[in-house]
């Protein structure tokens, strides 16, 4: 099963590449919804709107399942693909990678664009600091009041993170704990008296200081 995933740390921006003329720039965001994705798209085309393309390609989803290269009115796969295969190439996901044109007077060619928006990727992800994440699920547990204490210890062993708590006869709790720590905590759960437990199989990310660069 998968436990975690690979992505960039911060954004890049203007990291430029000239060929023939014409002036690339390249821009790579983390993005993890489809609004900021849409807000980074929209942030570039408006600090370059004389730009005569805007090409960008993305992965979201822990299997990169969610993608699209972009060619922005370049020949079609000379722009948008070789962008989306430096995606892949760092096996990074969470991640757009947008490559600004302006014409500089000489046409490039096929073979030329592809090197070129290939080349410009390249060298802004070069600049980027990959890194690891790794993925959490979220737990709720329901217990007689006094088994606090016992809950409590055996959260904190496997880093679990409180949400939320309700402290009444029957208590409840809500947690996030690593995905790769579901099946042990179980276990344990499992073998306690006047507890009962379940996961949300909705993953999430944990937050950025539980991150280990690659």
């Amino acid at each position: 099963m998968l436990y975690e995933y690979k992505t960039i740390s911060k954004p890049i921006e203007n990291t430029i590449l000239k060929e023939k003329g014409s002036k690339f720039i390249g821009f790579a965001f983390p993005v993890a919804t489809e609004a900021e994705l849409k807000t980074a798209l929209e942030k570039i085309r408006g600090e370059h709107p004389k730009a005569t393309h805007h090409c960008y390609a993305f992965r979201m989803g822990f299997n990169g399942e969610n993608y699209r290269a972009n060619d922005d009115g370049e020949p079609s796969g000379s722009a948008g693909l070789p962008i989306y295969n430096q995606l892949l190439a760092n096996e990074i996901t969470n991640v757009l990678v947008i490559s600004v044109r302006y014409y500089g007077g000489t046409k490039l060619g096929v073979s030329g664009l592809v090197k070129a928006y290939k080349e410009c990727a390249k060298i802004t992800l070069e600049n980027a600091e990959i890194i690891t994440r790794e993925l959490e699920t979220e737990i709720r547990v329901q217990f007689n009041f006094d088994q606090q204490n016992v809950i409590f210890t055996l959260l904190t062993k496997f880093d679990a993170k409180i949400l939320s708590f309700e402290t009444l006869e029957n208590c409840k709790i809500k947690a996030s704990v690593k995905l790769s720590d579901k099946e042990n905590l179980a276990d344990k759960l499992s073998e306690m008296q006047h507890i009962s437990f379940d996961f949300d199989d909705k993953f999430m990310f944990l937050a950025s200081d539980n991150q280990k660069k690659s």
